[in-house]
């Protein structure tokens, strides 16, 4: 959002001819009329936890004022179980009614979605009405028993891992073409066991990028391997084609493996070292304000340098090969 503000911010700039520094009042509450109407109708965040959600909407008021659209919900349960003043608050959003937030064909709203959402055997998913309206909350049986050579879905499973479910309801919730960034563990991209769901995955969308995470990511909270997958959505034209002809278009996929992160498994920060084990300081530029004590306390701004260290991090590296890499395949977003 505060990227989205800062756009918005030079955008007006440009159309008053003018820097923001000289804005009258009425054309900075103009603007703000511009962000909150923008906010309103284009971000939304979900989560299962009331303190989290109250947390969030906090953070957003004290930082770019889009605390609107930040909702509690159990987003795997099946639409029409959603309480009613998470869909009545939704609908409003999306300029729907509630009741057409049904079920799960009736949810795909979104352009993008970023999400890690929680996982482990510890909070197993076991309500077979949860679990039957996803394909991936379904048992499958193995290609080796198959005459095609794939898995075949089968049964209602009893018990489902919510990272697995998280998958297809995020692709349930874009709209055809839309794309999502997931943390994933990586049993689900590699494990022999879970094929079913990467065959599945491949059929309904664009593997854009995977990005193997070192496993200090998350530490020092958990120490699970993940990776970030970052998918389109297939539209309805390109899943028909290719159930028809039975063969996946092929296509190039974004691929990095980061084994620096900037901290430890304690979670203490890391930092560049040269060749001497010291570690390396760069010149940065910034603003600093300042009281001009001879004149009657106005403010004066003036530029300062200060030595800063270098974070051990490649991700930082990472989205501009990934921005040129688009540019290569001809990927507009």
């Amino acid at each position: 959002m505060n990227v989205v503000i800062a756009k918005l911010k030079l955008d007006w700039a440009k159309d008053l001819g003018k820097p923001e520094s000289e804005w009258n009042d009425d054309e900075k509450k103009a603007l703000q009329s511009r962000i909150s109407e923008m906010a309103e109708s284009s971000f939304f965040g979900f989560d299962i936890a009331p303190e989290l959600v109250k947390a969030t909407k906090m953070n957003m008021v004290m930082n770019n004022d889009g605390s609107g659209n930040i909702l509690r919900t159990d987003s795997l349960l099946p639409p029409h179980r959603w309480e009613a003043d998470f869909k009545n608050a939704l609908a409003k959003s999306l300029k729907i009614k509630p009741a057409a937030l049904s079920n799960k064909d009736s949810i795909g709203f979104f352009d993008v979605i970023v999400t890690n959402p929680p996982f482990g055997s510890k909070i197993l998913i076991k309500e077979e009405y949860m679990l039957d309206q996803y394909d991936i909350g379904h048992g499958w049986e193995s290609p080796k028993k198959t005459k095609n050579g794939e898995w075949k879905k089968k049964t209602v499973l009893s018990a489902s891992p919510p990272e697995q479910l998280f998958i297809e309801r995020c692709l349930q919730m874009l709209k055809p073409g839309g794309r999502m960034a997931i943390v994933l563990p990586d049993s689900i991209l590699g494990s022999p066991g879970l094929g079913h769901i990467r065959q599945w995955l491949l059929g309904e969308a664009k593997i854009i990028a995977s990005l193997d995470l070192d496993s200090d990511t998350f530490q020092p909270h958990t120490g699970v391997q993940t990776s970030i997958l970052i998918l389109q959505k297939k539209t309805l034209e390109e899943r028909t084609e290719e159930q028809r002809t039975r063969i996946l278009r092929p296509y190039n996929i974004f691929m990095a493996v980061i084994d620096k992160v900037g901290h430890d498994k304690r979670g203490n920060n890391l930092y560049q070292r040269d060749e001497h084990g010291e570690e390396i300081l760069i010149e940065v530029n910034e603003t600093v304000t300042e009281l001009d004590k001879t004149a009657d306390g106005q403010t004066t701004v003036k530029s300062a340098k200060r030595l800063e260290k270098v974070p051990d991090d490649q991700t930082r590296a990472v989205p501009a090969i990934f921005a040129k890499w688009k540019l290569n395949e001809g990927i507009a977003w």
